[in-house]
């Protein structure tokens, strides 16, 4: 199929697809060129940017999908180093989950602060007094 088909395919940019190309997660395996130099990818390509699309959806960086990408087309580790790494990225994202939870109880004290500027500015004055000295009310 053409690299126009797949992106529809894919929902995904010819520029995107061009750029895993160029950065070797789709290799000839995936992509041939015709006599005439346009693209002619394979179905394994559907299944391929599936399956990169799937390591993205967890938060992989381009350098943790060439290893898994490598790792998967070679079977190199065991088990029981894909269940390590499988445990460190949960692990990332559970330190990043309450990253983000923070931010969020900030963002919505910001949120109230600025609500009750409009409809109770004394009671604003009060909450801003509380938050500079500490409290969580």
């Amino acid at each position: 199929m053409k690299i126009q088909e797949l992106a529809d395919k894919m929902g995904l940019t010819i520029h995107t697809i061009r750029y895993y190309e160029k950065e070797g997660l789709l290799d000839d395996r995936h992509v041939r060129r015709e006599s005439n130099n346009y693209r002619n990818y394979s179905e394994e390509a559907v299944e391929r940017l599936k399956l990169i699309k799937k390591f993205q959806s967890i938060g992989c960086s381009l350098a943790e999908l060439k290893e898994v990408l490598q790792d998967h087309d070679t079977n190199t580790r065991t088990n029981l180093q894909i269940i390590d790494w499988i445990r460190s990225k949960k692990e990332e994202i559970e330190s990043k989950k309450e990253e983000y939870d923070q931010m969020l109880v900030t963002l919505n004290k910001m949120l109230e602060y600025r609500t009750l500027l409009i409809d109770d500015p004394q009671k604003a004055q009060a909450m801003m007094s509380a938050w500079q000295a500490g409290s969580s009310d």
